[in-house]
C-alpha cells in the first residue's frame, strides 16, 4: 500500500517536474537553433564561395580581352560534385576529340551526364571553335577532367575543326590569353602547364602530343602574356 504524499511532498515533486519539463524544452530549442545556425552557415558559406569565384577569382586586369560566359553545370555526381578545389598547382589542356562541335555542344555532353550516367566527365573551361570561352565548374570546385590531377588543376577543354585535333586561330588566341590570366592568378610557372597525356598517356590534346614544337611554343607565348598581364596588374 503506497504511501500519501504530504502537501509539501507533493508541491516539491511538481516543481521538480516543472523544472525537468522546462529543462527538456530548453536543450531542445538550443538543439533547433544550433541546427538553423550550421544550415545558415554553411548556406551563406556556398554562397560566398559562389561570389568569390565569379567576381574575385579572376580580377578585371586578368580577363581584359577575354570574354567569358559563365553556365554553370547543375550539381550531379557525374559531372559537378562540388568537391572543393583546395589548391591549384597546374592548368591541364585537353581537346574535345569530337571535331566540329562548339563549345555550347560540350557544354551540353557535360550537363546531361548528370541523367545519363554513362561516365564521369566535364572541364572547368570549354573554348570554342571561334575563341568563345564557356565556364562550365567554378574555379572552387573539382571538374572531372585529368584523372589523378583532379584535385589540383584547372581543366581547359578545347573544340576542334577536325581530326587533326589542331585548333583555329580564334581557339588558340583565347586559350593563351586564358591560360596566361590563370597563370597570373595562381602563380603558376611554365612546367605548370600541361597536357591530359601528361597526366595519363591519352593523345589528348591531339595535335600537341604529336607536335612538340608546337606545345613549346604554345607555352612560351602563354608565359609572354602572363609577363605582361602581370605587368599591367601591378
Amino acid at each position: 500500500m503506497s504511501r500519501i504524499l504530504t502537501k509539501q511532498e507533493w508541491k516539491r515533486r511538481k516543481r521538480i517536474k516543472r523544472a525537468v519539463m522546462l529543462l527538456f524544452i530548453f536543450v531542445f530549442f538550443i538543439g533547433i537553433i544550433g541546427v538553423s545556425a550550421y544550415l545558415v552557415r554553411n548556406l551563406l558559406s556556398d554562397r560566398l564561395s559562389l561570389n568569390r569565384n565569379t567576381t574575385e577569382v579572376l580580377s578585371d586586369n586578368l580577363l581584359k580581352g577575354i570574354e567569358i560566359k559563365q553556365s554553370f553545370l547543375t550539381p550531379n555526381e557525374y559531372s559537378r560534385p562540388q568537391t572543393p578545389l583546395k589548391k591549384v598547382t597546374g592548368i591541364v589542356i585537353h581537346y574535345t576529340a569530337n571535331p566540329g562541335t562548339s563549345a555550347d555542344n560540350n557544354r551540353s555532353y557535360f550537363e546531361g551526364l548528370a541523367e545519363k550516367g554513362t561516365t564521369s566527365a566535364s572541364s572547368h573551361f570549354v573554348v570554342g571553335i571561334e575563341g568563345e570561352i564557356i565556364q562550365c565548374i567554378p574555379m572552387t570546385e573539382v571538374a572531372y577532367a585529368s584523372n589523378n590531377r583532379n584535385e589540383d588543376t584547372i581543366s581547359v577543354e578545347c573544340c576542334h575543326p577536325d581530326e587533326t585535333g589542331k585548333f583555329t586561330s580564334d581557339t588558340y588566341d583565347s586559350l593563351v590569353s586564358l591560360t596566361a590570366a590563370l597563370c597570373v592568378e595562381y602563380n603558376l610557372k611554365e612546367e605548370d602547364i600541361i597536357r591530359h597525356y601528361d597526366v595519363t598517356g591519352k593523345l589528348c590534346p591531339l595535335y600537341f602530343v604529336e607536335h612538340e614544337d608546337a606545345w613549346t611554343v604554345f607555352k612560351e607565348e602563354v608565359m609572354k602574356k602572363a609577363a605582361i598581364l602581370e605587368s599591367k596588374s601591378k
